[in-house]
């Protein structure tokens, strides 16, 4: 059974899979010239911030939306010598918040190279390392200077 309800501006619709069986009626309405926040940057005439900025990524939205607006809102409006040295309790619910959900807020180590060892906590070694903990007393495991791959370069005829 499908119904509808009115949440503020929005109207949500559950359907079921009859409906969508059906062919749409739906009308589009036509853009509105006079919308104040249509082809506006982050920063709106009056000074507020435009949280329908796409430039934000939908930051605004989801579940630490409204951290989000309270941080970013203080760094905003911030008028303290240090602009923004009064939110760092905002900032740190923003990140509190975004760390229990770090499928939607990836970190920045989670974003680099993937030539970077990940960190050690004791059960595996990082993907780089000899994997024989034990080698005998002759071999010797270092990472090669500048110098010496300049020698192994005039060994190989270079």
């Amino acid at each position: 059974m499908s119904y509808c309800r009115q949440e503020g501006k929005d109207q949500i619709i559950f359907v079921t899979k009859e409906d969508h069986d059906k062919p749409s009626n739906a009308e589009l309405i036509a853009d509105d010239p006079n919308d104040p926040y249509d082809d506006q940057g982050l920063i709106l005439p009056n000074g507020d911030i435009n949280w329908n900025c796409p430039c934000l990524g939908g930051m605004a939205s989801g579940p630490c939306g409204a951290q989000f607006k309270e941080a970013f809102s203080c760094f905003h409006y911030s008028k303290e010598e240090v602009k923004g040295s009064e939110c760092i309790d905002n900032f740190r619910s923003m990140q509190e918040c975004m760390q229990k959900y770090p499928e939607l807020y990836p970190q920045e180590e989670d974003n680099e190279s993937s030539d970077s060892p990940p960190p050690v906590d004791g059960s595996t070694p990082p993907p780089d390392t000899d994997p024989n903990p034990n080698p005998g007393p002759s071999t010797s495991q270092s990472t090669p200077s500048s110098d010496s791959d300049s020698t192994s370069d005039r060994r190989d005829g270079s």
